[in-house]
């Protein structure tokens, strides 16, 4: 505080006596500092940024493990569907372009289950009856839990999900081999990996 009073007083006095080119002097000085900072915090923002993409889950990678309760409140593992090949659908009954999706995921389900393909659908609705309604809704089938603890989840952190509807596709040995895959390619890769 006493430095900005000596500042602003020398700036002042400056100001008096007419020494322009010393007050020019000192702006230039903050914009060359202004540039540096603008440097700096690019750069740790590059830094940040380079960390949290080592940070995602990557192809190849294991899932890992998902223990929450399903709609009748009993506790649902990923784990159990060890086997089969999953696709673990974030998603929640508020977000329209999950809703959207909701239809090709039950085509998709109904088309594979015979052939040991599973839906872990994971819901971060904080409302179980907004949830519960959109399951009717949707005519979902396949497996569902709910995280009500919505975008607080500790499993959505785990998965880095930081939109919806986000998925992983995981093979029999539970090993991620797509993320947000959706349409015919969703389609082919379940084909090929329930032959």
């Amino acid at each position: 505080m006493l430095l900005q009073k000596q500042a602003i007083k020398r700036l002042a006095s400056l100001y008096k006596s007419h020494e322009e080119n010393t007050v020019i002097h000192i702006i230039l000085i903050s914009e060359e500092k202004m540039l540096y900072m603008k440097r700096s915090i690019f750069i740790i923002l590059v830094l940040f940024s380079s960390l949290t993409v080592d940070a995602q889950l990557k192809i190849g990678e294991t899932a890992p493990e998902i223990t929450l309760p399903n709609a009748a409140d009993s506790v649902i593992k990923l784990s159990s569907l060890n086997g089969k090949v999953v696709l673990i659908d974030f998603w929640a009954s508020w977000c329209a372009p999950c809703r959207a999706e909701n239809p090709s995921v039950v085509k998709l389900y109904n088309r594979f289950r015979e052939k040991g393909f599973e839906v872990f659908g994971v819901s971060l609705d904080v409302k179980k009856n907004a949830w519960i309604k959109a399951i009717k809704q949707d005519k979902i089938k396949y497996t569902q839990v709910n995280d009500n603890a919505g975008w607080n989840s500790k499993v959505a952190e785990r998965y880095f999900v930081d939109q919806i509807p986000t998925n992983f596709l995981i093979d029999r040995s539970g090993k991620i081999v797509a993320i947000n895959i959706e349409g015919m390619e969703l389609f082919d890769k379940v084909k090929s990996l329930v032959q």
